[in-house]
């Protein structure tokens, strides 16, 4: 029997995920800046600590501390103990951190492996084309291997670029990280709400979605303010 997925921290989003991280592969969040990747990444983190699992976080946007104890309360610095954090400083660094992790993971323990995100410091190298695609291809595919073979969620951050020929946003890495991802999210900023859309999944139907809030302790599903209708006299 498989076991159940891993909880996101957010009911809401758990719901439009069929119950949570799913085991086993890569489940993609991308989105523009401040609309809510990295929180999700942390909240997802917290819950696999809470249930005695390690994490593994990769981080190249600047992992917060803060935030972390925001999110994970008055256990922060219990479960900090179980969060194992790189911070690679260019790309190539970053594969190399990619390949270490299985080291650790053959330890056992691991409960989740996080990248946040995936492709920040891959923008970097998007003059090289092919080469760089392939690096990063390559990187996603150990961590797939990584998700396989050990049955666990891993979960992915990716940033956005602006597809001028549909006026829309859509995540770098192309069709492979599309492909390789079996689970996508994709986050938009509406004013001083977001919202969470499914674009692809295994076996649900795309395009279940709930607006929320970024709040201290994460986010927050939004649901507008009460406003029954006058009765007539």
């Amino acid at each position: 029997m498989n076991p159940p997925p891993l909880s996101t921290g957010s009911v809401d989003l758990d719901e439009i995920l069929g119950g949570g991280l799913a085991r086993g592969v890569i489940t993609q969040v991308f989105g523009e800046p401040a609309s809510g990747k990295s929180t999700i990444c942390v909240m997802a983190s917290v819950s696999a600590l809470r249930s005695g699992d390690q994490v593994l976080f990769l981080d190249s946007e600047g992992f917060s501390a803060e935030r972390f104890r925001q999110i994970a309360g008055e256990d922060a610095e219990k479960l900090a103990a179980g969060l194992y954090l790189y911070e690679p400083e260019d790309f190539t660094q970053q594969g190399v951190m990619v390949k270490s992790l299985d080291a650790m993971l053959r330890g056992g323990g691991t409960g989740l492996v996080v990248v946040d995100s995936a492709t920040g410091l891959y923008r970097s190298q998007l003059e090289r084309g092919r080469d760089a695609m392939q690096k990063l291809t390559g990187q996603v595919l150990m961590l797939l291997g990584y998700a396989r073979r050990y049955r666990i969620p891993v979960l992915i951050s990716n940033q956005v670029y602006t597809d001028t020929t549909r006026n829309v946003f859509v995540g770098l890495g192309g069709t492979a990280l599309e492909h390789l991802s079996k689970t996508i999210i994709r986050l938009e900023r509406r004013d001083h709400l977001r919202r969470a859309t499914l674009a692809k999944h295994r076996s649900l139907p795309p395009g279940a979605w709930f607006d929320f809030e970024i709040t201290q302790n994460g986010i927050r599903a939004w649901e507008p303010p009460h406003n029954p209708k006058k009765e007539g006299i």
